[in-house]
């Protein structure tokens, strides 16, 4: 019997679940052990898991659950806590991309003799991932980026306020039609957006949100691999009022933009983005530094320009629909988890292994 020990996210406003109570309804009818830890958090509910079967625990737990159990869970651990690692972990570590404290978090594991299984590195014969939250990202990422060009033209200087996630998609876009219809009053036209990587999970998803909130075709600019191969920097992104990198970066390339550039006449007033690189020292936006929150969601970026321009780079933008973005990536990621028992023969979870023993060969002893 495989043991699924579902942590309580510790993430700030994280509202998502790595496993839902329809996943483990399936789980457990398969023969799988369930543990979930309360969480007041978590959009779905305690009562919901217990109802399909689950064992609840309380939250933080998971330190000492059986030494066999998987703890599963979204986000990263608390960042406080450096303590060795003896369970196998699976969750977006963010640390195989050389991100800061990378070595860190692996060290963590390799004194406590765990193993983490990273779900953005859970991949199919192509190399593509099982499951990823990219759609619910890019439309997450165009939902505030249109609010903030919004409220640009609504109350232009006030800093944009705290954000709150929405109970479904239908609130959201009721909500931004609202804001993006008083400033197009105000501003005269309708806002042009420039989705950077629209061909992927994340650009359909940008893409699909501005459809759905009646933003004209010919005011979506989707780019990818064919516009970009000549290599940046774009002038071109500055004459979009809305700028959305959906990009998934696994090399170096060009930057596409600089900071020189936005000294240029633009219109370009709004970046969202969603790859939120900005550790990568291949960062292809490096007009910034530091990710923002849904507690304070923007950077304003100085420049020699009076117009303005403020960046939006939070790192967990589907928890915006928490609910259905959880339903859809654990929809995804169900028949991966149900390969858990055969683990040793499963090409999926061999390979998360032997990746992770690579980046463990890399650190600093």
């Amino acid at each position: 019997m495989v043991h699924l020990w579902l942590r309580a996210e510790t993430k700030p406003k994280e509202h998502r679940a790595a496993l839902t109570p329809n996943s483990c309804r399936v789980l457990i009818q398969n023969g799988f052990q369930i543990t979930v830890e309360k969480s007041t958090q978590r959009t779905l509910k305690d009562e919901e898991y217990e109802r399909e079967g689950c064992t609840l625990v309380p939250s933080g737990t998971w330190k000492n659950a059986p030494s066999d159990a998987y703890i599963i869970g979204l986000k990263e651990l608390p960042e406080n806590d450096t303590s060795p690692l003896s369970h196998s972990h699976i969750f977006f570590a963010h640390c195989y991309k050389n991100q800061d404290g990378w070595q860190d978090v692996i060290r963590r594991f390799v004194q406590g003799n765990g193993i983490l299984l990273d779900l953005e590195f859970l991949t199919d014969e192509k190399g593509r991932r099982v499951a990823a939250f990219g759609y619910h990202a890019g439309f997450a990422g165009t939902a505030l980026g249109l609010c903030v060009w919004a409220q640009q033209q609504i109350r232009p200087g006030e800093k944009y306020p705290s954000v709150d996630h929405f109970p479904n998609e239908n609130d959201l876009i009721t909500r931004v039609k609202d804001q993006l219809n008083k400033a197009i009053g105000i501003k005269g036209y309708t806002p042009r957006i420039m989705v950077m990587g629209a061909l992927g999970r994340c650009g359909k998803g940008a893409a699909d949100f501005a459809r759905k909130v009646d933003i004209p075709e010919e005011n979506i600019i989707k780019w990818d691999l064919e516009e970009t191969k000549k290599g940046g920097p774009f002038p071109e992104i500055l004459e979009a009022d809305i700028f959305v990198n959906c990009i998934y970066l696994n090399q170096k390339i060009p930057p596409f933009l600089t900071k020189e550039m936005l000294d240029l006449q633009r219109k370009l007033s709004v970046i969202v983005d969603v790859s939120c690189d900005t550790t990568n020292s291949n960062n292809p936006i490096p007009v910034y530094t530091g990710n923002t929150t849904f507690g304070n969601p923007t950077i304003a970026v100085e420049t020699k320009n009076a117009h303005p321009l403020d960046v939006i780079a939070i790192d967990h933008l589907p928890t915006l629909l928490p609910r259905e973005s959880s339903e859809q990536y654990t929809t995804d990621l169900l028949p991966t988890l149900l390969e858990l028992p055969n683990r040793d023969t499963a090409r999926v979870w061999i390979d998360a292994e032997k990746l992770f023993r690579e980046k463990a060969s890399l650190i600093d002893s």
